[in-house]
């Protein structure tokens, strides 16, 4: 890193906390907390009972020993552990818009970090490529997410390459119980289905897929060079063959629409965030499709 982005660093860090923090207390306020709920209710104390109580929480005993009601009144068992587990690897690095991919990725993670420790939960951190690079066990409070913030936009991984079954094998090691597990990726790894099932069922894993226009479809530009950031393969294309443009695109589709499917298989939603556009829209959808499903079943 060179001194110019040490003595930028600080003020990075701010400006993705300012709009972080904006999108949490100004647009999903309230949202992280109604789906994600603590594992139980615990007894608080008892209180005079008032009219609308639900008759069902009334404490009988003491009921009986001062010949009025009483009721039980009990909290949320509330502290969660959110983990986020994201892709470092080399393609990430691109984007054909302002930003590239790793970068929104980053605030995108600060979001739902900040989202976390405004309801008192821990947020911890697993970087990885094809091996896992940087683990930050879960922890609360705003010095811990600056951070995370931090590692997401200055670490450099020693690999390139992509492996999201090693991933979640080191996630389930290192993480016993129960915890919010943010996938974040573009998918670019391969055979990682019954790695994704197993920690389905062990966790509540959401997988955040990281796109970009470009990776979607070819431009009509012409001869061009094609150089895949992992592995270090290049190949000249001509893309006025306007066969390749659409076998390409049919190729992408049906890639796309297997990883759709296996998602869907294994209970795990996903959201969508397109390099070109705001990240808000899709996680606001995310949050009201599970409010919706938890309030319909």
């Amino acid at each position: 890193m060179t001194s110019k982005a040490v003595s930028d660093l600080p003020a990075r860090i701010r400006e993705i906390e300012i709009r972080a923090r904006k999108v949490v207390n100004n647009i999903l306020s309230g949202e992280y907390h109604s789906i994600f709920k603590g594992h139980g209710m615990e007894f608080s104390e008892v209180r005079p009972y008032q009219p609308g109580d639900d008759i069902r929480s009334m404490d009988w005993n003491v009921t009986a020993r001062y010949g009025e009601p009483f009721i039980k009144v009990f909290h949320e068992e509330r502290e969660l552990v959110m983990t986020l587990l994201v892709d470092m690897s080399a393609s990430g690095d691109f984007g054909s818009g302002e930003r590239f991919k790793s970068e929104i990725a980053a605030e995108l993670c600060a979001v739902l970090a900040f989202s976390a420790i405004k309801n008192n939960d821990k947020v911890g951190l697993i970087a990885f490529t094809d091996k896992v690079e940087l683990y930050i066990a879960p922890k609360k409070g705003r010095t811990h997410v600056l951070r995370l913030i931090r590692e997401l936009l200055y670490f450099r991984p020693e690999r390139s390459g992509t492996s999201i079954v090693s991933a979640l094998d080191y996630l389930n090691k290192v993480i016993t119980k129960k915890s919010i597990v943010f996938l974040v990726s573009d998918f670019m790894s391969g055979n990682y289905q019954s790695a994704l099932r197993a920690t389905a069922k062990k966790h509540d894993l959401i997988a955040v897929r990281m796109s970009d226009p470009r990776e979607e479809s070819l431009p009509e530009t012409g001869l061009i060079a094609m150089r895949d950031a992992e592995t270090g393969a290049s190949i000249v294309i001509d893309t006025s063959d306007g066969r390749l443009r659409a076998e390409f695109s049919k190729a992408i589709e049906e890639e796309n629409r297997d990883r759709d499917r296996m998602l869907a298989s294994a209970s795990v939603d996903q959201v969508v965030i397109s390099s070109d556009k705001s990240y808000i829209e899709p996680l606001i959808k995310f949050f009201k499709l599970r409010e919706k499903r938890r309030r319909f079943g």
